[in-house]
């Protein structure tokens, strides 16, 4: 599986909420299936994601990469998968 490659098509094809508020309130809302978290994310982020039931993968590489792998111009820290759309990164909760 390339993450990547299955992160991009949830963003283009699937519901998918950047950024850590986001993040937070779909997780607390009971929404989120999965949750990315870039390996330098900040420890509010970090903290939040130790305190969940929900799969979280942790991205290899920096918010900024993980935004370009999002398609975005910005840094992400965190970003929560509602719905995967045509993607498989759901899986990539298994690994």
């Amino acid at each position: 599986m390339d993450f990547n490659a299955s992160l991009r098509k949830a963003v283009k094809t699937g519901t998918v909420f950047l950024g850590r508020n986001k993040t937070q309130e779909s997780i607390e809302e009971g929404k989120a299936k999965l949750v990315v978290v870039a390996r330098n994310s900040p420890e509010s982020v970090k903290n939040l994601v130790n305190e969940i039931d929900v799969p979280v993968y942790v991205y290899e590489g920096s918010s900024v990469q993980l935004g370009k792998a999002c398609g975005m111009p910005y840094v992400v820290s965190a970003l929560a998968v509602v719905e995967p759309g045509e993607s498989d990164i759901l899986n990539a909760a298994r690994v």
